[in-house]
């Protein structure tokens, strides 16, 4: 263990071990974007019609239990094996926890405030943003932490199963090579990556949701 921090440090210190850790954010960043621009109109179409929730639901839960490693043969036969295949594969498996968090979060709107609104002639667009839009917020933030780690889980499982670039392919070159102390210091650098952007995420929730009730409970807890 002590060799394997050791190798740690000296890692952190070589430019090129940088230079995969920024092949894999790039597949996490592109992946989380194209989850978020496609989950999140997407889950407040369907939540806001109860028709269009019924009859998109069996579709929903046929595709949701697909894991996105069962994929990879598809996707590398239809992007090869470089950037592409990483995107798809995050892509697919962000998708889901967003959207099933932005689902709930429309569905359990108070039913009252949008008749009101309706009462009112207020606008649709007045609607989205002042009555929907503050009220999924929380639902989104939690979506959005869960995907980004099952998104960094598939870049670096493609990375490892592919061989796009990126941490997961120096893992099993470190792997193949018998360089036990890089192998299991590149791991241990996934995993202090993901807690990293776990903190990054609870941060700013915290500053985005401060007037939620459960941000103000856990801020009177400590």
């Amino acid at each position: 263990m002590s060799s394997t921090l050791a190798r740690l440090v000296t890692e952190g210190g070589d430019t090129s071990f940088w230079v995969e850790v920024g092949h894999t954010m790039q597949g996490w960043v592109i992946g989380i974007g194209l989850a978020f621009a496609v989950a999140v109109p997407l889950g407040i179409a369907i939540g806001s019609a109860w028709w269009i929730f019924r009859a998109l639901r069996p579709i929903i839960e046929f595709l949701r239990p697909v894991p996105s490693v069962a994929l990879i043969p598809l996707a590398v036969l239809i992007y090869g094996s470089g950037l592409e295949t990483k995107v798809f594969l995050v892509t697919y498996a962000a998708v889901w926890p967003l959207l099933l968090q932005l689902l709930y979060g429309v569905r359990s709107i108070d039913p009252i405030a949008l008749d009101t609104a309706r009462s009112f002639r207020v606008s649709r667009w007045n609607r989205l943003t002042r009555i929907v839009l503050p009220s999924i917020v929380p639902y989104l933030a939690t979506g959005l932490r869960i995907s980004s780690s099952v998104a960094l889980v598939l870049a670096v499982t493609a990375e490892l199963v592919v061989g796009a670039p990126g941490i997961g392919r120096t893992i099993t070159a470190a792997q193949a090579g018998g360089n036990v102390e890089l192998m299991y210091a590149l791991i241990i650098a996934t995993g202090l990556l993901g807690w990293g952007l776990n903190i990054v995420f609870r941060q700013a929730e915290r500053r985005l949701l401060h007037w939620h009730p459960s941000q103000r409970m856990l801020a009177a807890s400590r």
